[in-house]
């Protein structure tokens, strides 16, 4: 069973301190203020946080389920997803993780230690670079 835009909500608002607010006409997903998720206008990909030096080798391994978009994501540490491709709930999961641990403010990830090790159902700290900035 496919992931949808329904997945993405429930498990970025599950995580610490998630709030959930429009930005260019789409649902963007933020934790202290900054965004870790973005979901597309047709709902088929997510954007989340991803260290530009990760996102090459990301894409080249499962280039059905990664990618950029060409002349917009270039300069920004971002990735898209394709939530079609993606294996199941827990996946999307881990990258979300992941994602909010990039975003998240660095007392926060560290108040939050089960999802740096990859425990509360998930996968966290791995898929799309790990670390907070903050």
């Amino acid at each position: 069973m496919a992931t949808t835009a329904q997945d993405v909500r429930a498990i970025a608002l599950s995580l610490p301190d998630s709030s959930e607010k429009p930005a260019w006409g789409t649902p963007t997903f933020r934790v202290g203020g900054k965004i870790f998720a973005a979901l597309a206008d047709d709902d088929a990909a997510i954007g989340v946080k991803c260290p530009k030096e990760d996102r090459a080798e990301l894409i080249a391994a499962e280039p059905e389920k990664f990618f950029i978009r060409e002349g917009h994501d270039d300069n920004y540490a971002w990735l898209r997803v394709r939530l079609e491709a993606l294996d199941d709930e827990a996946e999307l999961r881990s990258i979300l993780i992941d994602s909010w641990l990039q975003a998240a403010p660095k007392r926060l990830a560290a108040a939050h230690p089960e999802l740096a090790d990859g425990e509360a159902g998930g996968r966290g700290g791995g898929r799309t670079g790990e670390g907070a900035e903050g």
